[in-house]
C-alpha cells in the first residue's frame, strides 16, 4: 500500500536534511580531506629531504671547522678554540679524510662512542624517509655518526658525530610548520572549492530537486522549471538536464490536463445521456402531439421543443469546451480590474431586476491577465451569485503579499452553499444546487486563474452569504490595493 508523502513534500518542498548531512557540508569536508591527503603526500617526501638537508648542512659546517687545523702550527689548536669550533658545528667529533692529503680530526677529550650510524653516501630516499619518521615519532636520544662526501670537496669524506636530539627537534619544528601551513591551505582551498561547487553544482541541483518535489505534489498546476534560472553555466550538463526536465514537465502537465478532462468527461457520460434522453423524450411527446392534435396548443409544444433542444446543445457545448486539450490559451497584458468589473456588473444586472453589484475596485488598478478570460471568470461568479438569490454582491480588493499578487474578494448576501456542495465545488460536472447548470463554471474559472498564475478559493459560506477570493499576478505598473473602507464604491443596479 502506497503511503502519502510528508507534509513538506506535499507543500512542494524538500524535507530538510540538516546542515551536517547536507550535500554542501559533505562536499566541504570531502574537499578539506582531499587537500589534507594531498598535503600529506607532499609532506612525507619533503620530510625525508629536510632530514637529509639538515645532515648535509652539519657535514658542511664540520668540514669548515676541520679546515682550521690545516693552517694551524703543527696541525693542532688550543683546547678552547677546539671546543668552540665543535660547539658552533654542533658536533662531538669531526674527521675529514681527503685521499692523499692528511686526515683532519677535531674531537673533545675522551669523546663517547656513537650508538647509531648513518651513511649518506649509500642511503636511499625510502631509507631516509623511514629514518625521518622513526626519529620524528620516536624517543631516541642517541649519538649518531654521520658519514658523507663533503659538499665542499667531493673527494673528501667527512665523519661527524652529532646528537640525535637536535635532529629530532628540528624535524618536529619543521613538521609543525608544514602541518599548520597545510591546514590553512586546506581550509582556504576547501572554502573556495565549496563556494564554487555550491554555486555551480549544489544550488542548481537544489532548484531541480525542489521543482521535482513541487511537481510531484501538484503536477497539474505546478509551473514547469525555468532552465534559464537553474545554473550559471548555460551549456553544462545541469543546464541540459533542466531543459529536459522542463520539457518533460510540460508534456506530462499537458497529458494530465487531457487525462483529467477525459476522466471527468467519462464520469459525466451517464448523466449527460440521461439528461439527453429526458430532453428527447419531451421533444418526441410534443412532436407526437403536433402530429395527432392540430389545435392551439401547438405554440406551447413548439416552445418546449425549442427549449429542450437548446438545453441539450448548451450541455454538449460546455462539455466539449471543458474537455479540450491543455491549459486554456492566454494572451496576458496589463488590464484595468475596475473597468472589467464594471463591464461585467452592467451585463449581469441587466439580466436580473433584484441584484445589485457594488464595484469597490478603484479604476486604474492593473493586473497581468487575459482580458477576455478574466471577463469570463468574473461574469461566471457574479452571475452565479445573482442566480443563487443574492440581492447584493460586492467586489473588493483584499490584502495580498505586496508586489506579487492581487487578491479580489467577491461577496454576496445569498443563502450560502450546503456543506456537501462545498466539498466538491470546483470538481467538474458537480452541480452547486442550481437547476439547469452543468457543473463546469467554477471548474473552468479555476483552470483559467491557475493558468494565469493565480487561483480561486471559497473563503466563507453560510446563511449570511458567500465569499470567493481570486488571486492574479500584478502588472509592472499596477498600484497597491487601497484600503477597502476608503475606496470609492460604484454600484450597478437595474430597477
Amino acid at each position: 500500500m502506497t503511503t502519502m508523502g510528508s507534509a513538506s513534500e506535499l507543500r512542494g518542498g524538500v524535507a530538510p536534511t540538516g546542515v551536517r548531512h547536507s550535500l554542501s557540508a559533505r562536499l566541504l569536508w570531502l574537499t578539506v580531506a582531499m587537500v589534507l591527503i594531498t598535503e600529506l603526500l607532499i609532506f612525507l617526501p619533503s620530510l625525508g629531504r629536510a632530514r637529509r638537508a639538515w645532515l648535509y648542512n652539519h657535514v658542511t659546517e664540520a668540514h669548515i671547522a676541520a679546515l682550521s687545523l690545516a693552517g694551524a702550527p703543527q696541525g693542532s689548536i688550543d683546547q678552547h678554540l677546539r671546543d668552540e669550533l665543535l660547539d658552533l658545528s654542533g658536533a662531538m667529533t669531526i674527521t675529514v679524510e681527503d685521499g692523499s692529503r692528511r686526515t683532519l680530526t677535531l674531537a673533545r677529550n675522551d669523546p663517547p662512542e656513537p650508538t647509531g650510524y648513518v651513511d649518506l653516501r649509500s642511503e636511499t630516499d625510502i631509507e631516509g624517509l623511514r629514518n625521518a619518521l622513526l626519529g620524528l615519532f620516536g624517543t631516541h636520544d642517541q649519538l649518531i655518526l654521520v658519514t658523507a662526501s663533503s659538499p665542499l670537496r667531493q673527494s673528501a669524506t667527512v665523519q661527524v658525530m652529532i646528537s640525535e636530539h637536535a635532529l629530532v627537534t628540528d624535524l618536529r619544528r619543521y613538521a609543525r610548520n608544514v602541518a599548520g601551513l597545510s591546514l590553512v591551505i586546506a581550509g582556504i582551498t576547501g572554502v573556495l572549492i565549496y563556494l564554487a561547487l555550491l554555486a555551480f553544482l549544489v544550488r542548481p541541483m537544489q532548484r531541480i530537486t525542489n521543482s521535482i518535489a513541487a511537481f510531484r505534489a501538484d503536477p497539474e498546476f505546478t509551473v514547469p522549471i525555468d532552465p534559464a534560472r537553474v545554473t550559471l553555466l548555460p551549456g553544462d550538463e545541469i543546464a541540459v538536464a533542466s531543459r529536459e526536465l522542463a520539457a518533460m514537465q510540460r508534456e506530462l502537465r499537458g497529458a494530465l490536463w487531457r487525462n483529467a478532462r477525459l476522466a471527468a468527461l467519462g464520469a459525466a457520460v451517464a448523466k449527460v445521456s440521461h439528461d439527453l434522453r429526458g430532453i428527447l423524450s419531451a421533444a418526441m411527446l410534443s412532436a407526437d402531439r403536433l402530429e395527432t392534435h392540430p389545435d392551439p396548443a401547438v405554440r406551447k409544444a413548439a416552445g418546449v421543443i425549442a427549449a429542450s433542444i437548446q438545453r441539450g446543445v448548451e450541455i454538449v457545448r460546455r462539455t466539449l469546451e471543458f474537455a479540450r486539450e491543455g491549459p486554456p490559451p492566454l494572451q496576458p497584458s496589463s488590464v484595468d480590474l475596475g473597468e472589467i468589473v464594471e463591464d461585467v456588473a452592467t451585463t449581469v444586472t441587466a439580466g436580473s431586476s433584484t441584484c445589485t453589484v457594488a464595484n469597490r475596485i478603484e479604476a486604474g488598478t492593473l493586473a497581468r491577465a487575459d482580458r477576455d478570460q478574466l471577463y469570463r471568470v468574473m461574469s461566471n461568479l457574479l452571475r452565479n451569485a445573482a442566480e443563487a438569490g443574492a440581492s447584493n454582491v460586492g467586489v473588493t480588493l483584499a490584502e495580498a503579499p505586496p508586489g506579487t499578487l492581487l487578491a479580489i474578494d467577491i461577496e454576496d448576501d445569498g443563502p450560502g452553499l450546503p456543506e456537501a456542495v462545498r466539498r466538491t465545488l470546483f470538481r467538474p460536472f458537480t452541480l452547486g444546487g442550481r437547476v439547469g447548470g452543468t457543473g463546469l463554471g467554477l471548474a473552468i474559472a479555476r483552470d483559467l486563474l491557475r493558468a494565469h498564475g493565480g487561483d480561486i478559493e471559497l473563503r466563507t459560506s453560510g446563511p449570511s452569504g458567500t465569499t470567493f477570493r481570486l488571486t492574479l499576478p500584478t502588472a509592472n505598473a499596477g498600484r497597491r490595493p487601497a484600503a477597502t473602507d476608503s475606496t470609492p464604491e460604484r454600484a450597478t443596479t437595474l430597477s
